[in-house]
């Protein structure tokens, strides 16, 4: 008896000694793919440089289901990451806004609309409030997180809230206006994303205006008018004094409507050829590729139905590069290849690659919606679809550009015909901005965490493993665990049959 009381005592004592060291010691292992749940030198940086405190209140609705509560734990534990890498400057609680309808009221006065969800209790479904978000507070300055549904990016979005309320003046990016580019009322996803840490501004440059000399980055998105001369004469002038720039252009355009493609020239072309980088005028067409809604006669008639159009290629295949980290799938509309003919005094590296199903079409032509495309008609791979360059390309200084061959991959458009993007295209012109701009550090964690991986694209030996080691697998584990069983038990009536056998 008193051994036990011993080793009672002894089991208590290591409980409390391992808590106490628990409190002084933070410490995890990270197992997942890019390291997810690891704070990135930017979060690090970030927190090192707070002079202030940072409360940060999570506002989630408790007795939810499993698969929506994971995304409250996984907010969790990166908040206790949060806390102890800032030496505590970092404070948040946990509320759930169900417990007080006043909560709720200033909930939405802060603009937090709840979920509502469909949950079944005793064989009855009811509909039920749900709020995912926070706010982030530092003095009278507060960003809100709205909306935190289980595949958020967590440390991207805390971290931008604090970088926004913690610095006085957002640089600033200018999105050239005046040759029919898209307005920023018409690119709302990116220019959502953008506001976080920039200030996006239209720029229109005339006869007696230039390019803002506070602005470090320039972005030309699809224009379709000619460009003078002297608009051209401004943008190697701010090149030359060590701006950046990201130019998004159409070399062609097509229009279902009419089934034709043809070939696009605004003088963006022959400018950027001066410097090395050729749009070429074709399209690209890619087994790998979205859907266009189409109309078939069926025997019940004229019905609607999805059909994959090589001439919208994803591109999935990406060099290794800070602007490109993390994209999974960046769907295209009519891109166009892009070449460097250059020579080593700059630097060009191709970014977005078509897949090994792939084909470049010269314009104009015609499109057929109905053809059944065969491997013989996509015999290319990795073609080209965007690139950056760096070096003297105007005057001595030392400048970078992007260049993509897709004027309309981050365009929402307006009106009812605006439409959601995917998020990889909005996550590409943002990195790119941020590469350009060197400004926040936050580029690595704006795509953590898987976000375009179809299985269907997989070869079919990956997917049959798949398949079969979900399936089998769980199986094997109940079996072997159950012949451990049976030899365990086995052994010890065994053994007892021995002990009886001997003392007889």
């Amino acid at each position: 008896m008193k051994k036990i009381y011993i080793t009672t005592i002894l089991v208590i004592l290591i409980v409390i000694v391992v808590n106490m060291l628990s409190t002084m010691f933070h410490f995890r292992l990270d197992f997942t793919d890019d390291n997810q749940y690891t704070l990135s030198d930017a979060t690090r940086d970030i927190l090192r440089e707070l002079e202030e405190p940072v409360t940060i209140k999570a506002y989630f609705t408790a007795n939810v289901p499993p698969s929506i509560a994971k995304g409250r734990q996984d907010f969790q534990e990166m908040l206790v990451e949060y806390a102890a890498k800032s030496d505590g400057l970092v404070q948040y609680e946990f509320i759930d806004p169900a417990t007080s309808e006043t909560m709720e009221n200033e909930l939405l006065q802060k603009g937090i609309q709840p979920r509502m969800m469909t949950m079944r209790e005793k064989d009855q479904a009811k509909q039920q409030k749900l709020f995912m978000a926070a706010v982030v507070s530092m003095g009278d300055k507060e960003e809100v997180l709205g909306y935190i549904p289980p595949a958020f990016p967590i440390e991207y979005g805390l971290s931008s809230a604090i970088k926004k309320i913690s610095i006085d003046n957002k640089p600033g990016v200018g999105f050239l206006q005046g040759h029919g580019e898209p307005t920023l009322q018409e690119m709302g996803e990116v220019y959502t994303q953008l506001s976080v840490l920039y200030n996006p501004v239209p720029v229109t440059l005339s006869d007696t205006t230039g390019i803002p000399p506070d602005l470090k980055t320039l972005v030309v998105i699809r224009p379709r008018d000619s460009v003078s001369n002297n608009d051209f004469n401004k943008l190697e002038a701010f090149l030359a004094g060590g701006g950046h720039m990201l130019v998004a252009l159409n070399r062609v355009d097509g229009n279902l409507q009419n089934a034709q493609g043809v070939p696009v020239s605004t003088g963006f072309e022959a400018w950027l050829a001066n410097k090395g980088v050729i749009v070429e005028p074709n399209f690209i067409v890619d087994a790998r590729c979205a859907s266009v809604t189409v109309q078939q006669q069926t025997p019940f008639g004229m019905m609607q139905s999805q059909m994959a159009f090589p001439y919208l290629p994803i591109g999935a295949k990406f060099t290794d590069h800070p602007i490109t980290k993390g994209l999974e799938g960046v769907v295209f509309q009519f891109v166009s290849q892009v070449t460097f003919a250059g020579d080593t005094s700059v630097r060009f590296t191709p970014l977005v690659f078509s897949s090994g199903q792939s084909n470049v079409l010269g314009a104009p032509l015609t499109f057929d919606i109905q053809k059944q495309w065969t491997e013989a008609d996509l015999p290319m791979s990795d073609i080209a679809m965007a690139g950056a360059i760096e070096g003297r390309l105007a005057g001595s200084a030392t400048s970078k550009m992007v260049i993509i061959g897709d004027g309309d991959f981050p365009v929402n458009g307006s009106g009812q015909q605006a439409q959601r993007l995917s998020p990889d295209n909005v996550n590409l012109l943002s990195n790119a901005i941020d590469w350009l701009t060197d400004d926040t550090g936050l580029i690595e964690m704006r795509t953590k965490g898987a976000t375009y991986r179809p299985i269907d694209e997989m070869e079919e030996g990956t997917r049959a493993v798949l398949k079969y080691t979900n399936f089998l697998l769980p199986l094997m584990l109940v079996l072997i665990y159950g012949l451990v069983r049976f030899q365990r038990n086995r052994m010890r009536r065994l053994k007892r049959m021995s002990e009886n056998y001997e003392e007889d």
